[in-house]
Parts: C-alpha cells; sequence; structure tokens
C-alpha cells in the first residue's frame, strides 16, 4: 500500500470546545486516500478507539458513504465524496440557513418548526434552534427533539441533526395543518410525489385497477410506506406494491367483498408465501412506525384498516368520546364503567353508521385490543399539560386493567353462579328487600341494565312503600344507561308526590349538571341552601357543581362550609381531594398540597370499597405529583 497522508491536526486533534468530528476523520482518511485499512484509523497520529471506529464505520457505510473492500479495507463511495465536501464546506464558515415563514411560526408547535429546519436544510445543530429568529427554549427544544428522535422523524449524529424517509412523509403531512396556498404545498410535495404518481398510474393500468376507494387507500399506503425500508429485503418493488394492493382491497368499507390471499397471489401472480409473510410484517411486526389494525372475519377472512386514515379517525373519536367523557370532574366522581357497558356503548354508535352491521361479532371482539392500544397511547404521553389531562390518564390506565382481564365463559360462569346463588335466597326469603337490591347489584355489574329495569319494576309492586328509593335506583340505571333525560323525568315525577324532599331536589341538581345546564343546576342547589343552611352534603353538591363549571373560588367557599358543618359523613375525604384541586387550580399549590394529603389520609382510613378508595388515592397522588414537579414541597 502506498504511503498514507493524515488530515492536519485541526482536524483530528480534540477541540476546546466540543468533541472530534469523526465521521469527517474518516471521511478525510477515505477521500485522500485510495483505500484505508482498519490500523490506518486506530494508530497514531489518529489512534481512534476501537469502538469509536467500529460505531461510525457501521454507520457510514449504512448510509453508502463508505465501501468495506474486504476484511479490514475501506473505501469512499461517490456519495461519501460529496458528504466530505460538505463537511470541508463549513469548516470555519457561518452557515447560511433557511427559516420557517411567518404563518409555520405563528403556531408554537416546535415540532413542526424542527421538522421543517431539517427538511429544508442538510442539517441543524442544536444551537441552530436555540437562536434567534426561532429562540426555542432548552426545555420545550429537549422534549421535541427527543419526541422526533423516537419517532424515528430525525437521526443525530455528530451532533447534526438530519431528516429520515419517515420524517419527509411526516413533514409533507404537517403541511396541510397550515393556511398555506395551494401552489406552496404543491411546491413542497412535488418533488416526492411526481415520481410515486407516474409509478402509481401504470401500477393501476397494468392490473386494471378501477375502483377509486382502492386506488385512494393504495395511494395512501404506498405515500406513507415507504420502499426503501424493505428494500434490502425484498429486491422486486413491484411486489412490494402488490402487497400494499392487497391491504387496500381488503378494506373493512370494502366488506362483504374480500380477496383471499391464494385467489390473490394467483391473480396478481406473486407467491402466496411472500404475500403472506410481508402482511404479517406490516400488519403484526410493525416493521414500519405506522399501526395498522386488523379485524378478522374468519380464519382466512381479514380486513385491514390504518391508524390515521379516515374510518380510523372517526372510530377513534367515538370510542375515545365514550371514555374520555369520563375524565371530566362530574363523570369522574359519579360513574364508574366496566369492559362490557364500554364496548356495547361503542358498538351501539359504529355499527351501521361506520361498519356493516354484519361486523358487529367482530367488532365486539376487536374493541378491547383497540381500546387497549389507545389507553397505552395516551399513558405513553411524554406530559400531561393540564391536571384535567391527568384526569383523563387516570381513567386510560383503568382501561388498560378493564380491557387485560379476559371476558369469556369465566365471566360468565361467574355471572350464573352469583345470579343462582342470590335467586335461592330470594326463594328462601322473598319479603327481604335488601337481597333484591344484591341482587340488582349483581346485574348492573355484569351490565344487565334491561333485567335490572324489570327487576326494579316488580320490586316496586312488592314494596309500594319504598317507592321513591327503588325509582331513583332506576334512575340511576338510566343515567348509567345514558338516558339521563329518562332518569330526570322519575326524579320530576316522584318530587310531584314529594315536593318537600330536598333530597330529591338535590339530586335533581346533579341531573341539571350531567346534562350540563349550569343555570339550572346553581338555581336549584342555591334554592336547597336557602331552606336547609346547615345540611353539609348540599354545601358539597354547590361546591361539585361550581368545581364542574370552573368557579373554583366558589367551590372553594362550598367545601369550607361542608367542612366546618360535616362531622363524620362518609365522603369527607373526598371534599378535602375535590377542595385541593380547587387551590391547584388557582395555583395557591401549599393549600392545595394541605388538602390533598388530608383527603388522601382520610381515604386510607376509610372503610369504602377498594375500587373507590384506589381511585380516590390516585387522584389525590396525582396531583400532589404534579404540584411536586413545579418544584413546591409540602
Amino acid at each position: 500500500m502506498s504511503t498514507i497522508q493524515y488530515p492536519p491536526e485541526e482536524i483530528y486533534k480534540t477541540p476546546i470546545l466540543g468533541k472530534k468530528n469523526f465521521e469527517h476523520i474518516i471521511l478525510w482518511m477515505l477521500y485522500n486516500n485510495e483505500e484505508c485499512e482498519w490500523a490506518c484509523f486506530s494508530q497514531k497520529p489518529l489512534e481512534l478507539r476501537l469502538s469509536t471506529l467500529s460505531k461510525y464505520l457501521s454507520l457510514l457505510k449504512g448510509k453508502q458513504y463508505v465501501e468495506k473492500l474486504s476484511r479490514g479495507h475501506y473505501k469512499i463511495t461517490s456519495e461519501g465524496k460529496k458528504r466530505f465536501l460538505e463537511l470541508s464546506k463549513d469548516v470555519g464558515k457561518k452557515r447560511k440557513l433557511s427559516y420557517p415563514p411567518d404563518i409555520i411560526k405563528k403556531k408554537r408547535n416546535y415540532d413542526h418548526w424542527i421538522l421543517w429546519m431539517v427538511y429544508n436544510n442538510n442539517y441543524c445543530k442544536w444551537a441552530d434552534f436555540l437562536a434567534e429568529p426561532l429562540s426555542i427554549n432548552q426545555s420545550s427544544l429537549s422534549k421535541n427533539m427527543n419526541l422526533l428522535l423516537d419517532l424515528g422523524y430525525i437521526e443525530k449524529e455528530n451532533k447534526e441533526y438530519r431528516i429520515t424517509q419517515l420524517g419527509k412523509l411526516e413533514y409533507s403531512r404537517i403541511l396541510q395543518d397550515y393556511d398555506l396556498d395551494r401552489q406552496s404545498i404543491l411546491d413542497e410535495e412535488s418533488k416526492r410525489i411526481e415520481e410515486i404518481t407516474k409509478k402509481t398510474i401504470n401500477f393501476f393500468d397494468k392490473y386494471g385497477i378501477e375502483d377509486e376507494n382502492i386506488q385512494f387507500r393504495y395511494l395512501h399506503n404506498v405515500l406513507r410506506l415507504d420502499y426503501t425500508r424493505v428494500e434490502s429485503m425484498l429486491s422486486n418493488e413491484e411486489d412490494f406494491n402488490k402487497i400494499l394492493l392487497y391491504i387496500s382491497i381488503n378494506h373493512p368499507d370494502q366488506y362483504p367483498d374480500y380477496i383471499s390471499t391464494e385467489e390473490f397471489s394467483s391473480k396478481y401472480r406473486i407467491k402466496q408465501s411472500k404475500l403472506e409473510y410481508y402482511i404479517d410484517e406490516i400488519v403484526e411486526n410493525n416493521i414500519y412506525p405506522i399501526k395498522f389494525f386488523k379485524l378478522v372475519v374468519s380464519s382466512d377472512e381479514k380486513y385491514y384498516l390504518q391508524e390515521d386514515e379516515k374510518l380510523e379517525k372517526i372510530l377513534r373519536a367515538i370510542t375515545e368520546g365514550h371514555i374520555t367523557k369520563f375524565t371530566y370532574l362530574d363523570k369522574l366522581f359519579s360513574r364508574s364503567m366496566n369492559r362490557r357497558a364500554i364496548v356495547r356503548e361503542i358498538l351501539e354508535e359504529i355499527c351501521e353508521v361506520l361498519f356493516n352491521n354484519d361486523l358487529e361479532k367482530t367488532l365486539r371482539e376487536f374493541l378491547p385490543d383497540y381500546i387497549n392500544y389507545l389507553a397505552y397511547k395516551v399513558e405513553a404521553k411524554i406530559e400531561f399539560k393540564e391536571s384535567l389531562d391527568k384526569l383523563e390518564g387516570i381513567i386510560w390506565q383503568d382501561m388498560i386493567e378493564i380491557f387485560q382481564s379476559n371476558e369469556s365463559k369465566d365471566f360468565e360462569q361467574q355471572y350464573e353462579e352469583e345470579l343462582e346463588e342470590i335467586n335461592k335466597q330470594i326463594e328462601s326469603n322473598p319479603k327481604n328487600l335488601d337481597l333484591y337490591y344484591s341482587k340488582i347489584r349483581i346485574l348492573v355489574y355484569f351490565d344487565q341494565f334491561d333485567e335490572v329495569l324489570e327487576l326494579l319494576d316488580e320490586i316496586l309492586e312488592m314494596f309500594p312503600a319504598n317507592e321513591k328509593d327503588i325509582k331513583m335506583q332506576k334512575a340511576s340505571v338510566l343515567r348509567r344507561m345514558q338516558k339521563i333525560e329518562a332518569g330526570l323525568e322519575i326524579i320530576n315525577n316522584l318530587l310531584l308526590k314529594f315536593p318537600e324532599d330536598y333530597d330529591l331536589l338535590n339530586y335533581k341538581a346533579y341531573w341539571f349538571y350531567y346534562l350540563n345546564e349550569k343555570e339550572g343546576a346553581i338555581k336549584l342547589i342555591k334554592e336547597i341552601i336557602e331552606h336547609e343552611p346547615n345540611n353539609a352534603t348540599y354545601h358539597d353538591t354547590y361546591g361539585e357543581i361550581s368545581m364542574f363549571f370552573k368557579d373554583y373560588d366558589k367551590a372553594i367557599k362550598e367545601f369550607q362550609k361542608t367542612l366546618d358543618l360535616a362531622t363524620d359523613d362518609w365522603y369527607l375525604n373526598q371534599t378535602y381531594i375535590k377542595l385541593g384541586i380547587c387551590y391547584k387550580e388557582l395555583e395557591n399549590y401549599e393549600a392545595a398540597l394541605e388538602n390533598l394529603q388530608k383527603g388522601k389520609d382520610l381515604t386510607n382510613k376509610s372503610s369504602i370499597d377498594p375500587e373507590t378508595k384506589k381511585k380516590w388515592l390516585s387522584i389525590a397522588e396525582l396531583f400532589i405529583a404534579e404540584i411536586s414537579q413545579l418544584g413546591v414541597e409540602f
């Protein structure tokens, strides 16, 4: 081998500030020498550590900047030469950067700013984002940069940030979030889409794909699923496109139309084993960071939908609507949900509206896993910004616990056994109202609401003296079924018989705020308190209603009155916690911590059921932790 040329010291010596640019050192050596051996880098004057040398040679080979000739022998590629000249050009010179337009900077979506920068510049350094005109603060920059790195949208090497192929797809998507003129968007997208569009038209023509829905889904898939990610394993790009076509055809919107892998492989001339393998890789093994969902109708009939496509967005909105509404304080304080009830409510809305009604059984089996997926997404959020957002996190954590348990034969067997036992007890003692109430609790637990309503009508005939209590139970069941107006009608009818019953009026105030009728709820609870000013429960209701409508000052006054008037009421642990939340919302953190801790201590000492205890402890601990994160100590 000829004499090796080494770079000047300013390139390979450690600078006073910062670190060596190992990429530049290695590329310099390979650019200025015909080839280099391993020892050229590890011996003097460079003396690169073996671990460092191995790491950077692997990275440079992966980017096609370096080619391995034989064991321990390396050569620069044409792409590597371009990269070396870029690095050499930047040494000692101030780079000129392109910055996002004002319409993008107007919104403080720092992740969008970062993507814009790394897309429109060859690379960016950390300081580029801290400096004007962006001036992103360190904590926000760190949070957003780590998020983009985790998502695979950008990559970091030698303190330089570059956009990835996946990042380019995401960059194209976020452009739609801004009121850019149509030409601006087309200009940004045209380079990437032009080639894909030509290939896609030819592909459709070749295989006679005329259904516009299938065409649209295929184009959506091919734009998001970059072939280069599987190119090393699947050398035939047309086979890759056929695999995407199969997924695009077998979509829930097409039901009951379906094509099997066997039929597809014969029609489109692709090996069935290859087709099935890559479908499994894309859908099950997530070789792309894009989530696919599978609806299994039978062992050989499956349908696929992609995360963030139109159908999935609507399904997600409906599913979250049925669950996240319970994150608001009024629902959190007054309703608990179980697996069967949640699935039933979602199914009622999505069948026939989103999906063919014949898919109900398939969707019933699919929804638990789908809800689990949404729950884990919420749990994995980098940061919950607001307190009530964090309450959402609690509810979704509950969803994980609820949906991790299997519901099949064991569940049904438990239901039948408990029902059989309580029926035996009722048969031997038919005049015991408490036994009927126990049966109602079992039926409610297993979501048999229609049976509960029938049973309540039966026991009303048997125990007419308990009319008020029985009918209020019926109203409560109707509220669980989201038939709140029907429950309110029952209360109004009871008030015709018992107009001076303030407990009934108190229930009516709650029902008003379940219906989001602020004026009616506040007016009624005020009237109740005027007649019963020393009743702690009514002040607690007033506080909770005020809290729900974010009048925290008023809520605090009413919760304080509750504590002043009450002695040993069972709900005082909740009052302290609610009081602490209100103080937190008003940024009186010392008072918030004091009351949250009191509520937590009382909850630990109380004899309430374990589920309720766990919920209130979770709420208290959540807000205590959040306040502690602000640097406030108790």
